[in-house]
């Protein structure tokens, strides 16, 4: 479980890079960040409660000890048991199907949206590290998709690859992956990261990104997923 818990903290930092977050605070079995994000203000990731049912349920205590309002996000290859662990420490699911996907970004494949759209990609700098984002307008000005990477050091998170509903099935989302991989490693990324929705799954899929672990969120009784 090694392999994955190093993978989990790289993710968490890229995604914080892509968010401007502040740096994620050490807890027992996990990650602890003050997110400030829709849906939560708290977010703790478990970076070893997939292989220990007993950090699990630390985790869910700390979750439960918030003031604000907390998830606790849990990487696993088993993701029967962290939901049976996780509704027996008193917590609710709101997710239990994202995917938390990787890609060597060398070779990654790559398009360009055709006409009437037209892509731009910028960097920027942002707290311990740079952001690319890609955005696809039409060409009567509308933003029809756009997506950014966190990088930290030879790390690229994928983060909101979004395509307006008006726009979809035209290869504006693989267009924008393209934008940013090519950046990501024009800025000597290597490797691709990121958590997949399941409306994203298939995308990444075909992109090449292959899964590692099952997500499951949880939070305590009385909170929803943002719609």
């Amino acid at each position: 479980m090694r392999d994955l818990r190093d993978l989990i903290v790289r993710w968490q930092r890229g995604w914080g890079v892509a968010r401007a977050l502040p740096a994620a605070e050490d807890v027992d079995g996990g990650l602890r960040l003050r997110c400030m994000q829709p849906g939560r203000d708290v977010e703790y990731i478990a970076t070893d409660a997939g292989a220990d049912r007993a950090s699990l349920t630390k985790l869910a205590e700390l979750v439960a000890g918030e003031d604000s309002v907390t998830w606790l996000t849990v990487p696993t290859t088993d993701p029967a048991g962290t939901a049976s662990a996780l509704t027996a420490a008193g917590l609710v699911l709101l997710k239990r199907s994202e995917l938390l996907m990787t890609a060597d970004l060398d070779g990654h494949p790559q398009s360009t949206p055709a006409a009437p759209y037209r892509l731009l990609t910028q960097i920027d700098a942002h707290r311990g590290g740079r952001v690319v984002t890609a955005t696809v307008r039409h060409e009567d000005g509308e933003v029809s998709a756009h997506g950014s990477m966190g990088l930290a050091g030879p790390d690229a998170v994928a983060d909101r690859i979004e395509t307006v509903s008006a726009h979809r099935r035209n290869g504006l989302a693989s267009a924008v992956m393209s934008a940013l991989t090519r950046s990501a490693r024009d800025e000597g990324a290597e490797h691709g990261i990121l958590i997949a929705s399941e409306e994203g799954q298939r995308l990444y899929t075909t992109l090449g990104w292959q899964p590692v672990a099952d997500v499951l969120i949880a939070t305590t009784p009385g909170n929803r997923y943002p719609s």
